[in-house]
């Protein structure tokens, strides 16, 4: 009878405290909910530091915060979406995804730069922001700043495998400029190499090996999916900064271009969606997708409107990155 009692006061406690946990999460939910927007407002322009060059140049890093949820705003280069001084078009996007974009694109710029600042003027819904580019010493970056900054590493922390890694390299396959007629399938096959770090993430061997070292092979065995998809569910944030799973994928975007775009299969997210179900590096139950045994990603792309498109192909092995380019004109 003792036993019976003490089982069922600790499954009252659970309950109670599975909706404590719950109550929590929403309140969290709500709370970040009142200042979100799904549409409306304006894009705050990132500079994001810069990193020299082998023939002495320099790269300025630049992304952008999408106050937006849903809202993809397109903004042409000109007077709201430009660079100054010299020329207006630096390669920036003009089609803008939602959310955090940390480490979008990159404007070289000369050996004798010194002192002068490069600012990219961004105007949308009404309301226009800058950002300042310049060559202090605070602002330089290398890759152990570029994966702690995405979210691969913790603030201020490093090991040997992430010292070591290398971004995987993106090659698409076929011509750099095609043509396509609305609502035909444009097949795009792109070669993806990496050298296999940083190792990635499998939170479920993860939570094994350490039950098996806490408590030994017994414990490890009773470990699952489901109570381990649940515990992370259930878990606050444990890093003051933006928490990203490790493992390579690869991402076509649109980045100019103001039709809908199709991609097939859908691509995960290169934006920081926290979301649990978003496919999304950023979600608490995302994994890395299967990468195909000869590295060939195979993506079928669908055009709605007529218009010159720039598509924009990422791979990311969850530190690192590395960028490919495609123009599509696409016809009646």
């Amino acid at each position: 009878m003792q036993y019976q009692t003490i089982t069922i006061r600790a499954q009252i406690a659970r309950l109670v405290a599975l909706g404590a946990a719950a109550l929590m999460t929403l309140s969290l939910a709500q709370v970040a909910n009142a200042n979100s927007f799904t549409r409306g407002q304006h894009i705050e322009p990132a500079y994001e530091g810069w990193r020299p060059n082998e023939d002495g140049t320099f790269s300025f890093m630049f992304g952008y915060q999408n106050e937006n949820w849903e809202e993809e705003p397109d903004v042409e280069v000109g007077p709201e979406n430009m660079f100054s001084p010299g020329e207006a078009d630096r390669g920036q996007p003009t089609h803008f995804l939602p959310r955090r974009n940390r480490f979008t694109f990159e404007v070289q710029v000369p050996a004798d730069w010194g002192d002068r600042e490069l600012v990219w003027t961004l105007k949308v819904n009404g309301v226009e922001r800058k950002a300042y580019a310049t060559l202090k010493a605070d602002y330089q970056v290398d890759n152990i700043v570029i994966a702690s900054e995405t979210g691969s590493l913790g603030a201020g922390t490093s090991s040997p495998e992430s010292r070591s890694n290398v971004p995987p390299v993106v090659a698409v396959q076929g011509d750099e400029i095609r043509t396509v007629r609305v609502g035909e399938p444009m097949n795009l096959k792109t070669l993806v190499t990496d050298d296999g770090l940083p190792t990635p993430d499998d939170v479920l061997e993860d939570a094994r090996e350490f039950a098996e070292f806490a408590a030994g092979p017994l414990a490890a065995a009773l470990i699952n999916a489901e109570n381990v998809y649940e515990r992370r569910l259930m878990s606050p944030p444990t890093r003051v900064t933006v928490g990203k799973v490790n493992g390579l994928y690869l991402s076509w975007n649109v980045y100019r271009g103001a039709g809908k775009v199709t991609f097939d299969p859908p691509m995960p997210k290169v934006w920081e969606d926290t979301r649990t179900s978003a496919n999304s590096p950023w979600g608490a139950l995302w994994t890395p997708p299967p990468i195909p045994a000869d590295g060939m990603y195979d993506v079928n792309v669908t055009f709605e409107e007529p218009g010159t498109y720039v598509l924009w192909g990422r791979a990311d092995d969850g530190g690192l990155y590395h960028d490919g380019y495609i123009t599509v004109n696409v016809t009646e």
